[in-house]
């Protein structure tokens, strides 16, 4: 029969939660550091406020009004076309300064760090199906199926609309709020460890156990 003591029941105070699961760096650090990690923790409001208006009127557009997609990109193409052209256009009448073709292009530097991401992302999937951890192997094989029940009860936008808004909303509220959740979390802790040893007490202690046969070697 295990042995417990009473300090695993036992909360921390709070001067020494403030980070939760023992980790040292900040919220900003672990989420990148950069424009990534500005934008989810809302550093630069105005930029985080546009993306979260921009995806909410894309799916505005195709879960509610029900628009086909290529008629949407048909109209942003268009409308992009005309605003060059009058910006063009106008350039020498206004004394504007005409757009170049390399001012819509995909900087080098933003092409790489995508695609350094998306590496870091499937070398991490790859470790992970390896079964180097078994904990995190079965809680992303179960996160996915979870993922794919929600997914049948309702569309790509509005599964890909919901997670947007966790990016965007969790880890701010999270930042803002850490003392509190981290105490929660501490208290739901040591209230599974008080269910377990109860388990352990009255029901699994019980169980019946046959001697254990020592093996012969020859």
């Amino acid at each position: 029969m295990p042995i417990y003591s009473d300090s695993d029941d036992q909360a921390p105070g709070l001067s020494n939660m403030s980070r939760m699961f023992g980790r040292n760096r900040s919220l900003h650090s672990i989420l990148g550091g950069r424009r990534v990690a500005d934008i989810l923790l809302w550093r630069n409001k105005t930029l985080s406020a546009s993306i979260l208006a921009g995806f909410s009127i894309i799916w505005f557009l195709f879960e509610v009004v029900e628009l086909h997609f290529i008629t949407v990109a048909c109209y942003i193409l268009m409308t992009f076309m005309l605003v060059l052209f009058i910006w063009i256009q106008g350039a020498s009448f206004f004394r504007w300064r005409p757009p170049t073709m390399y001012d819509i292009q995909i900087s080098e530097t933003t092409a790489k760090h995508v695609l350094s991401r998306i590496n870091k992302f499937l070398i991490k999937f790859y470790r992970i199906s390896c079964g180097e951890d078994f904990a995190r192997f079965f809680v992303a094989l179960a996160a996915i199926w979870l993922l794919s029940i929600f997914g049948s009860y309702s569309s790509a936008l509005n599964v890909l609309y919901v997670v947007f808004l966790g990016l965007i909303t969790i880890p701010v509220l999270y930042e803002r709020y850490e003392r509190e959740v981290t105490y929660l979390a501490t208290q739901g802790k040591g209230d599974m460890k008080r269910l377990y040893r109860k388990i352990d007490t009255k029901v699994l202690s019980k169980i019946p156990r046959g001697p254990v046969k020592e093996r012969k070697y020859k």
